[in-house]
């Protein structure tokens, strides 16, 4: 009888732990809350795509404005080291080869003087062609600088610069003499001796015109000349 009474209040006992409220613990439910509360979400770095080069060049120059476009000024004088620029056409060159037809080897010049331009061609030469060559309308092939020769030496490189210019079938070249700005009293003196070197000698039966250039080509400082065609 005893132990069933022992039962009975363990039993009992045990209930009453059950059904007695649990005990409030401000630490414990302090902890219990701060495993509730979420962590914020770590962002990962998105990855940069590495910027096109051509599209940055042009971001930058969005705000550059283009220079206005000015007439350049036209040197007198061709340079030294550059070339004329006239491109060949085979037009000119078919209407060049029909010139020597006009004229037998030793024709006279007809020549014209002034203080600034100077010209000449073979009796009987084309009024037409002449101001063709005038105009600068024919390509020139090659030329040559006269600038810091002396008299002689000009005169030499002039014939040898024809007579090579002949051989290899060129048509049409140019000379630059110069305008005698750094001469003796200003004087253009391989301007004026010139016409008078394409007049005489071996020259003489190789050329059939010459004209005071363009001034985009050396103006009053150079003249034009035009070559018979080699035959053979």
């Amino acid at each position: 009888m005893a132990r069933k009474n022992k039962r009975k209040r363990r039993r009992s006992t045990k209930k009453a732990l059950k059904e007695k409220p649990d005990i409030f613990n401000p630490a414990f439910e302090k902890l219990v809350s701060k495993k509730n509360i979420k962590k914020p979400a770590v962002r990962t770095p998105e990855k940069r795509e590495k910027p096109d080069e051509s599209q940055v060049f042009l971001d930058a120059m969005s705000d550059v404005k283009p220079l206005s476009v000015q007439k350049s000024s036209v040197p007198k004088t061709p340079s030294r080291h550059i070339r004329p620029a006239h491109a060949v056409r085979d037009d000119d060159l078919e209407t060049m080869a029909h010139l020597s037809d006009l004229v037998s080897g030793s024709a006279e010049m007809d020549m014209s003087f002034s203080d600034e331009y100077v010209e000449g061609s073979v009796k009987g030469f084309s009024q037409k062609l002449m101001q063709r060559l005038k105009k600068g309308r024919f390509p020139i092939q090659d030329y040559v600088d006269l600038h810091g020769l002396t008299r002689q030496e000009a005169e030499i490189r002039i014939r040898d610069f024809i007579v090579h210019s002949h051989q290899f079938g060129l048509r049409c070249i140019l000379v630059v003499h110069g305008r005698g700005l750094n001469s003796e009293h200003r004087i253009p003196v391989l301007k004026e001796q010139l016409p008078l070197w394409l007049s005489k000698g071996p020259v003489k039966k190789l050329v059939l015109a010459f004209s005071t250039a363009r001034h985009y080509d050396g103006g009053t400082g150079a003249i034009y000349i035009l070559l018979k065609r080699r035959r053979g």
